[in-house]
């Protein structure tokens, strides 16, 4: 009996101290408080250092369980002088280095940091955020803004045409000065000169038929401090008081959170008010889910009309799943969301299974495109359109140009099999990573007030947009596009479903790709003699189009478009101008159905569809109603 008691207690006294060590390692874990860290909030001192060394610990931790850091709400400032400096190469932005990032989340695993509600303010020119090599990272609950924007913003109060004159406040007030009549834009340690604008109405909405307005006056004077007199530009004779104007360059050196080579990322109730670049750019990553996540004003009362200097969200070569869902986007100076691959141009054949191919575009290059075993297809660039029908697969790859991936324009890839034997002419053709690219879901998201395009995906996985609202976006609002020639954007899309959209009043100025609400539109050059088709499955359904001028869609080189159960509402609100006359307007096309769609107005097909170099079968009508 005593045995057995002892027994007992000795299995007792095991469970114990097993159930104590595994408390002492959670309270161990869990010890990474902020505010040991000097981050503390409403302080008005820079955090960036205190984020360094929470993040340097975190690394040094002995497991990989799941912590939560959570910030007691409050503003947290971010300044240059204290941020960690990185090299980094950032697709789709200015190759400038090195970078400056407040919280650098790099080589973590199983990380959530909750802001709680909080505001993270940045001073200069820096990467507020930035993830990499990381996996299960999970960002919530805080804002992003920028002390002194990049951007430079003029309200218009008087316009004299007779003197080519115009009387504008600056916003803000402070922060410029003004050489040999030239305006300069004065941030935290930099400036720039702005060359170019958005024009806004009071109200917010980009102004109808005005694109990109140059900002080229002959002279800026001013009269008394944030009171401008400017003399000798071209809107004199088109603005208004009221109008404002937000004054930019084209210049993208840092996104607002940059992830690049990381796994299962999570962003939640996240809003960026401002970055000098993307709001938020992903490379090379798998499986990311935004959640709440916003690149928006700080609510009606904010004296701003701008947010970001390019895309609110930028997806390069990544694969698995993106979702973007519940969102905001608004004055933006590009899309809502662009996802793509990257061709690279192939140079030069060194054997039947090595080639030297390099990145074209000067704001893409500088980190890897692809690894041992992903699958690989070549493009012919003027038609764009597929060499091989089978797959290759990468064997090798290194830089030529660099001792190291990190900076490289041109790789040297050895593939599994033969090359075709097509490739002979280098410079003519292009090679695409079938491996890193992902499947989307973009979804119950509002796109207002932005410049260039609502929505840009170029990938052959599934994609599924639904339940959005395009609120007068200033160019199309769905793009499809691709192209080896330009901006060497994979890649063909294969699978596209569209349904239960609202689009208000789309396309009220021209940009490039924008032929129409949604606009299906690879770059192609020798469109006539291209043999096979760029995109196809793409269907069309449920949405409700409310416009004010005529072109509904556009799409070149697809093999299987469906476009059925859609409302096509008109309305006055602005006079038509867009050049393309046609509902439907369709190049080199096969398959495509129109059907069960109700139009307000009578629907002609004779002509109100335009096609062109397509077969004689290619289109199928069926119970398209109108309202007489």
């Amino acid at each position: 009996m005593i045995i057995s008691y002892m027994k007992k207690l000795s299995f007792l006294s095991i469970i114990l101290l097993l159930f104590i060590g595994c408390q002492s390692e959670k309270e161990k874990e869990q010890n990474f408080s902020p505010e040991d860290y000097g981050i503390i909030a409403d302080s008005g001192e820079d955090t960036s250092p205190g984020f360094a060394k929470l993040v340097k610990d975190l690394k040094n931790r002995e497991s990989d369980q799941s912590i939560t850091i959570r910030l007691p709400k409050g503003r947290y400032d971010f300044y240059e002088e204290g941020a960690t400096a990185r090299e980094y190469y950032i697709s789709n932005h200015d190759q400038d280095n090195p970078k400056k990032v407040g919280i650098a989340l790099e080589d973590l695993k199983n990380i959530t940091l909750d802001g709680q509600g909080s505001e993270f303010i940045f001073h200069g020119r820096m990467i507020p955020v930035s993830i990499l090599n990381a996996e299960n990272i999970h960002l919530k609950n805080f804002s992003i803004d920028f002390e002194l924007p990049a951007f430079r913003q003029l309200n218009i109060l008087e316009v004299n045409k007779d003197a080519k004159e115009i009387i504008a406040e600056i916003h803000p007030k402070n922060n410029y000065r003004i050489d040999d009549g030239k305006l300069i834009a004065l941030g935290e340690g930099y400036e720039t000169t702005p060359t170019t604008s958005m024009a806004f109405h009071e109200n917010k909405r980009l102004t109808y038929q005005r694109g990109d307005v140059e900002f080229n006056p002959e002279s800026v004077e001013e009269i008394s401090p944030g009171k401008l007199k400017i003399k000798g530009w071209h809107q004199v004779d088109h603005t208004s008081p009221g109008e404002r104007f937000a004054l930019r360059t084209y210049y993208r050196p840092t996104p607002g959170i940059f992830i690049s080579e990381s796994k299962n990322t999570q962003l939640n109730e996240i809003t960026v008010h401002n970055a000098e670049g993307m709001g938020l750019l992903a490379q090379l990553c798998e499986n990311i889910t935004l959640d709440g996540f916003s690149v928006a004003l700080k609510g009606d009362d904010d004296p701003r009309y701008y947010t970001t200097q390019a895309d609110a969200t930028h997806f390069s070569s990544c694969k698995g799943k993106i979702i973007s869902k519940n969102g905001l986007y608004e004055g933006m100076a590009d899309d809502a969301i662009n996802v793509h691959g990257t061709y690279l141009r192939i140079t030069d054949i060194k054997d039947d299974h090595t080639l030297q191919a390099s990145y074209m575009h000067d704001q893409t290059w500088g980190f890897p495109w692809g690894f041992e075993e992903d699958e690989v297809q070549f493009i012919q660039s003027d038609k764009m359109q597929t060499v091989s029908n089978e797959s290759n697969y990468i064997r090798s790859i290194k830089p030529v140009d660099t001792d190291s991936i990190k900076g490289a324009k041109k790789f040297e890839i050895t593939l599994k099999n033969p090359l075709p034997k097509e490739l002979k002419e280098e410079g003519k053709y292009a090679i695409e990573n079938l491996t890193w690219t992902p499947e989307v879901e973009f979804s119950n998201n509002r796109i207002r007030n932005n410049r260039a395009r609502g929505t840009l995906f170029s990938t052959p996985q599934k994609v599924v947009v639904e339940d959005n609202v395009f609120d007068h976006t200033h160019g199309a609002a769905i793009l499809l596009a691709g192209d080896a020639n330009g901006w060497f954007e994979t890649g063909p899309s294969k699978d596209v479903l569209t349904r239960r959209n609202r689009f208000i009043n789309a396309l009220t100025a021209n940009y490039q790709f924008t032929n129409a609400i949604i606009s299906i539109y690879p770059e192609i050059p020798d469109l006539e003699n291209q043999e096979k088709f760029y995109h196809s499955n793409i269907v069309i359904e449920e949405n409700v189009f409310e416009t004010f001028d005529t072109p509904i869609l556009y799409a070149k080189s697809v093999d299987g478009l469906t476009f059925r159960k859609n409302k096509i509402l008109h309305n006055e609100d602005y006079k038509p101008f867009h050049w393309n006359n046609y509902v439907f307007y369709f190049e080199k096309m096969k398959n495509v159905r129109i059907k069960d769609n109700e139009f307000d107005k009578d629907f002609n097909p004779e002509t109100d569809i335009k096609i062109e170099l397509s077969a004689d079968d290619a289109l199928k009508l069926n119970n398209n109603t109108s309202k007489q």
